[in-house]
């Protein structure tokens, strides 16, 4: 007996050290295919970028795989031990491999033949997602146990284990648990259940099959062998077992947590991203982009937009249905037939897909596709805008009742209206809007069109077009720099200029001259015929580099003098980056929509550096003195712009003048005009500026702003700034043969009526003023002080030449000390006046101009 346990013994130490020279034998034959596992202390995990407004609202997630990385801080325990139990039950034992799993496995492959059977440790997983393939053959499954004792060996079991975690395909391209919670629960792992948990600790074996959105079925048996598995290793108790397998399978898809819609900006976010790193880093590398926009402008903005155009749509008439599911005498479609097709139907913006069920006299009953099959009413308040649409410039007559716009079986449009249902239609016009901050160009909004998801072409940066009377305000800026001054008088009468055998007649519209007339209300009034003349007295060649000034690019400017009525072309955010020039006291800012960049550990890799448009600074560095930083109550708000809005700012930060401090400040206050208007309204000599709507709306002295339309209505603007906002407004069709038409509508059969044409003042201006309403009046009012070269004079509203007179037939203008008128006016009486000059050639001791006393 002795003998036979000898031999056994012998044979067992044989076995042994023959296991062990082949498992050495095995290692240094696959030892140069095995990888260096020192390096995963250094492995990136695939983590999407996404970008943020600057209040930290998320606005988009850009990569193939979601993942959100975590620390075993972030993980709940009972999260950990549900892994553990069903995957690796004796995780915290082992020293990378499990033996009793491994001779299973052999046990398997060998009466087999066939590698089916896994028990692979969390380690040797870890191993095999960094490391190795998924392909179950011997080979893989012994470079996967030595790669796994090495990991063992250079990491904690908490630090394997965050990895497996972090890692791991849950589905739906989620990958990770923080992923997982999101993607299936639309929470974090804090605030998941048990028996979501354990939804979620079930998936590695077989993310698609046992998917809890695709496979409920699959999904909660697979809990419940995980529930089995944590029960039976006292993690739970009997009556939590039995709750969580009691739980109904709640998952459902939830995309990225988008809090902020900003669609145009997130693509220019992540084009500025992959400029900076390049495509690979910018989709896996976590990068956070931190954009200039706020939620509260953003949100302003969108809205603004959305409503315009759908005005503009109401007024021009119901296109009709999208289209026709079923007619009479065919079958009624059934609610389940309805509700999956407008499932497989995108919103729009605002709008979103519904089917009409019923007709009534006033009253029609919808199935929409946010109602979950219930169906809804749309009464006429919501109806009657619907006239036929004929063209752009005719509608039909008003409906009288519902079954003259729409009919049972059609898929419509609909919108929600002030918690109520509105027939509606996705526009074919188009639009753009953008804001900015005029101190640093940090753009504050920016949309680029109605549905991001229905056209991706940025009109705010991508379209160029024809500014029509924005223009204005930048030539004006060039007579100041030549001589003129507001009280200039240039002739407001019809021109006929020959080239050949053609005339080129522009008009003033409305076709109104008043003949001389001061150069502040021939552009509070927008009248092209000055406009003209002082591109004719200027030349072609200084106002071409006056507008190359504020960001027109040269290739784009007509060489004829067209240009004066604005046949140069832009992008709505060049034309707000012009703007913003006149308002921050002539400074060329540069606009920026990224403010900073951080990695995937919060560490800022990139940071904005704007030039500031900074009069303070400027004159104190010209002066060689020291800036010095502003107290807590020097705000921009309070000083004005002529105020550093960040102290200190070294010379090199401040922006460069496009123009003279006093052009800017004088065609700002043009700007005032062509909004407030001016004249005296108690002898009638009063008049409305061409933005006369906007002042009826925001009643703020510290805003300025200019219509504009192009030739045969094709392009409507509206440029301007309320305190330390300034914003563009555009209205036009992607199709340049198309016009904004105009709004006709016949009630009786033998009389039509026109209500007007569309305008910047009637198309544009709407948005900019929503805008500007919820956003920049609840800024305090800017105090804009002249510069030090500016000074005022009482001068005659009509000739522009001082004046003793004290009545309403004088007022206050701002000149440049060196253009003060020196002749007065002597008004003898109504009809006869005489100018002469002054004795000592000197213009009125200086006061202050009353927003009254001016225009």
């Amino acid at each position: 007996m002795l003998k036979w346990i000898k031999r056994l013994v012998l044979l067992s130490i044989f076995l042994g050290l023959l296991g062990i020279g082949a498992i050495v034998a095995i290692y240094y034959h696959v030892k140069s295919d095995l990888p260096d596992v020192a390096t995963i202390t250094d492995i990136q995990l695939q983590v999407p970028m996404r970008v943020y407004s600057l209040d930290g609202e998320l606005i988009s997630q850009f990569g193939e795989k979601r993942r959100i990385p975590l620390t075993k801080e972030d993980v709940p325990e009972t999260l950990i031990n549900a892994f553990i139990a069903t995957e690796d039950s004796r995780y915290y034992q082992h020293y990378g491999i499990d033996p009793i799993g491994i001779l299973r496995a052999v046990t398997v492959w060998a009466s087999s033949g066939s590698a089916t059977q896994g028990a692979s440790t969390i380690t040797q997983q870890v191993a095999r997602n960094f490391f190795l393939t998924r392909e179950k053959t011997f080979i893989r499954k012994i470079k996967e146990v030595f790669i796994a004792i090495q990991l063992e060996q250079i990491l904690s079991k908490d630090e394997i284990m965050m990895l497996y975690l972090n890692k791991i395909s849950l589905g739906q391209r989620a990958y990770g648990i923080g992923a997982a919670a999101q993607v299936y629960y639309g929470k974090s792992v804090s605030e998941l259940t048990l028996a979501e948990m354990a939804v979620l600790a079930g998936l590695p074996k077989a993310p698609s099959n046992l998917n809890p959105i695709s496979s409920p079925k699959n999904a909660e048996m697979r809990r419940n062998v995980v529930l089995l598995r944590m029960l039976s290793e006292n993690y739970i108790s009997q009556a939590e077992y039995e709750q969580a397998k009691a739980s109904p399978i709640t998952a459902k898809y939830h995309g990225a947590e988008i809090t902020l819609s900003a669609h145009y900006v997130a693509e220019m976010a992540r084009n500025k991203l992959i400029e900076l790193f390049g495509t690979e880093r910018s989709y896996n590398d976590g990068f956070s982009v931190y954009t200039t926009i706020n939620k509260t402008n953003q949100e302003a903005a969108n809205q603004a937009l959305l409503n315009n155009l759908h005005n503009y749509d109401k007024r021009h008439g119901y296109r009709g249905a999208s289209k026709t599911l079923w007619q009479a005498p065919a079958e009624k479609w059934t609610t389940e037939q309805i509700t999956t097709n407008l499932s497989q139907t995108p919103n729009f913006g605002d709008l979103y897909p519904a089917v009409v069920t019923s007709v009534a006299e006033k009253e029609i009953k919808v199935i929409s596709k946010n109602s979950n099959g219930a169906v809804q009413s749309i009464f006429w308040d919501g109806l009657k805008w619907a006239r036929p649409f004929i063209s752009d410039s005719r509608q039909g007559r008003e409906p009288q009742k519902a079954s003259e716009i729409v009919a049972v079986g059609q898929q419509i449009w609909v919108r929600e209206v002030e918690q109520k249902l509105e027939l509606s239609q996705y526009p074919d016009v188009s639009a753009a809007f953008v804001s900015l901050n005029p101190q640093d160009g940090a753009i504050t909004s920016l949309v680029g069109g109605f549905s991001f998801v229905q056209s991706k072409f940025n009109r705010a940066t991508q379209a160029k077009r024809q500014v029509g009377s924005n223009i204005k305000p930048f030539i004006y800026s060039a007579a100041l720099d030549n001589g003129y001054t507001l009280a200039t008088l240039v002739n407001d009468a019809p021109i006929n200029q020959w080239s050949g055998s053609a005339a080129w007649r522009p008009k003033n519209s409305p076709e109104v001259y008043d003949g001389p007339i001061r150069l502040r209300r021939a552009l509070g009034q927008s009248k092209n015929v000055v406009s003209v003349r002082l591109v004719q007295d200027l030349g072609l060649t200084k106002v071409i580099r006056q507008l190359e000034k504020f960001g027109f690019d040269k290739e784009d400017l007509p060489r004829n003098n067209t240009i004066a009525l604005g046949s140069a072309s832009t992008s709505p955010l060049n034309l707000a980056t012009g703007y913003a020039i006149i308002a921050n006291g002539g400074f060329k800012i540069e606009p920026y929509i990224v403010e900073r960049i951080e990695d995937a550990y919060g560490t800022v890799i990139y940071q904005a550096n704007p030039k500031i448009a900074c009069a303070y600074c400027a004159e104190l560095y010209a002066q060689q003195e020291n800036i010095q930083p502003l107290t807590e109550a020097q705000t921009i708000q309070e000083q004005g712009a002529n105020v550093c809005p960040i102290a200190p700012v070294s010379e090199a930060q401040i922006a460069p003048a496009a123009i003279s401090a006093e052009t800017a400040f004088l065609t700002r206050e043009l700007l005032r005009t062509a909004v407030w208007g001016g004249g005296s309204w108690q002898d009638k000599t009063g008049w409305n500026g061409t933005g006369w709507r906007a002042a009826r709306a925001i009643e703020r002295q510290d805003m300025g702003g200019k219509t504009g339309t192009t030739n045969d209505s094709k392009d409507a603007w509206f440029s301007g700034f309320v305190g330390n906002t300034v914003a563009t407004s555009w209205v036009g069709f992607d199709d340049f043969q198309r016009d904004l038409g105009r709004t006709r509508y016949n009630n009786n059969l033998d009389k039509e009526q026109t209500t007007g044409g569309e305008f910047g003042a009637s198309t544009a201006q709407p948005a900019w003023i929503e805008f500007m309403q919820a956003t920049a009046l609840s800024n305090p009012a800017l105090s804009i002080d002249p510069p030090n070269k500016i000074s005022t004079a009482r001068i005659d509203r009509k000739s522009g030449l001082l004046t003793y007179q004290t009545d309403h037939s004088s007022l206050f203008e701002y000149f440049t000390e060196d253009s003060v008128p020196t002749e007065y006016e002597n008004r003898v009486n109504d009809f006869e006046t005489k100018a002469f000059s002054s004795g000592n050639g000197s213009a009125p001791a200086n006061a202050p101009a009353s927003h009254d006393e001016l225009f």
